[in-house]
């Protein structure tokens, strides 16, 4: 490569960037790339737990400290901002570089990229090892599956399946979907890979933080004009806003405010009907929509859903879960609890240097590129009470007579209850 174009300055590089589609860069494979995953995620109704918040964040995989690449992908725990990166540097691969960040972000003037410790939890999901023969038990399962946003369950459903097990064999019946799936896209960092957050720095992004601003990426091996300008549909998504209205036995309306930069939301909810009975249900207007769609998609997937009504618009701001589904109780007589998750799906930006030549008879050599994903995801309980301590505002337009309720919930003495007992 000509030495002048591996020494481009930051400002001319800026002007120099191209944001192009994924499918456009098919002919050459950059030597450097990089991977940036930013989500954004919230717990709702979770309680303020005082001293015990910080625990509780450990508990759930949000450790304030000790975070290991990757974190973005599976964003959860008591909820804040993720952020990964991962740099595959063929010309130096497995080496340790820095990465420089803007202010905004809040950790400093740079931040090391190293090698990820491999271990279970960085392997790829839905590749574990089968369940070794003779320790399947006995027993019946059956699963409903509920879709669709209204206030009444729609004819035809809910679709079930019985999945039973004798002797060590599967046997499936009833009338399953054919599951949605989405192709990924996710990284697996291996050691040729150089990562963050890492053992040597793995500090939360603060709350607020700001990933616009300018980036540089130096190290051995690193291409010299390897730096970039991050704009706002890279950042940081805002928290889903939820406000939850009704019980599991009556229809539970649904409502949040428009999140920024939203391509399209979904909405997928599971809790039990007893011991052997699962109940499922999402936004989608078909079939076959589960929480495997609760990731991060392209553009493309995206457009393709929204046409077929499985994503629901980014001009949505409510859906309705169907009265009754989520009513059964238990065998202790306790009210059913369903565990809800909610996406807006979030701007792909890719970049690239130096732009592919619109002659596609010009020689092109791409030195490096990258691709930034952004989400943001929700959690929420529904049927359990937290005492009226919901933690996110209400929609414009909805509102109460009733007084705040000051009684501490059943949710949250329950969770102060299993963290005393640690």
């Amino acid at each position: 490569m000509p030495a002048l174009r591996r020494s481009l300055p930051l400002a001319a590089t800026a002007t120099l960037l191209v944001a192009i589609p994924a499918a456009s860069q098919q002919n050459q494979v950059p030597e450097t790339q990089v991977w940036i995953d930013v989500a954004t995620h919230h717990m709702a109704g979770m309680p303020d737990l005082g001293p015990l918040g910080g625990l509780a964040g450990r508990m759930m995989g949000g450790g304030r400290d000790n975070r290991l690449y990757p974190t973005a992908i599976h964003a959860s725990g008591t909820g804040g901002q993720y952020l990964d990166i991962a740099l595959h540097n063929t010309l130096r691969p497995g080496v340790e570089a820095a990465a420089e960040i803007p202010g905004g972000l809040r950790l400093g003037r740079s931040i090391p990229l190293m090698p990820p410790e491999v271990t279970a939890s960085t392997l790829p999901r839905g590749e574990d090892s089968p369940v070794p023969p003779g320790e399947m038990r006995d027993g019946q399962f059956t699963l409903l599956e509920y879709w669709g946003c209204g206030a009444t369950v729609r004819s035809g459903q809910p679709k079930l399946t019985s999945v039973r097990v004798r002797n060590g064999k599967i046997d499936i019946t009833g009338s399953a979907s054919n599951a949605l799936n989405a192709p990924r896209h996710d990284i697996s960092a291996t050691p040729a890979f150089a990562v963050w957050p890492n053992r040597k720095h793995g500090r939360a992004v603060p709350e607020g933080a700001s990933l616009a601003g300018s980036h540089r990426i130096t190290g051995e091996g690193v291409p010299a004009s390897l730096a970039y300008e991050l704009g706002q549909a890279a950042d940081f998504m805002p928290k889903i806003a939820l406000d939850v209205r009704g019980t599991p036995a009556e229809a539970q309306h649904l409502r949040w405010q428009a999140v920024d930069h939203a391509k399209a939301y979904f909405l997928h909810a599971g809790g039990m009907a007893g011991q052997d009975t699962m109940v499922t249900w999402s936004s989608a207007e078909v079939a076959g929509a589960g929480q495997g769609l609760v990731q991060y998609l392209d553009g493309n997937q995206i457009g393709q859903w929204l046409s077929r009504k499985v994503l629901l618009p980014p001009t949505a701001t409510e859906c309705t879960i169907p009265a009754g589904i989520f009513a059964g109780n238990d065998n202790a007589g306790q009210p059913s609890v369903a565990m809800l998750g909610m996406i807006a799906y979030g701007p792909e930006t890719h970049l690239v240097w130096p732009p592919k030549p619109a002659d596609p008879k010009q020689p092109w050599d791409p030195e490096w590129s990258v691709r930034v994903r952004t989400k943001s995801t929700l959690g929420a309980m529904l049927g359990m009470d937290f005492g009226g301590m919901q933690g996110t505002p209400a929609s414009p337009g909805n509102t109460t007579d009733e007084p705040p309720q000051q009684e501490e919930g059943k949710g949250k003495r329950l969770l102060r209850g299993l963290l005393r007992n640690l």
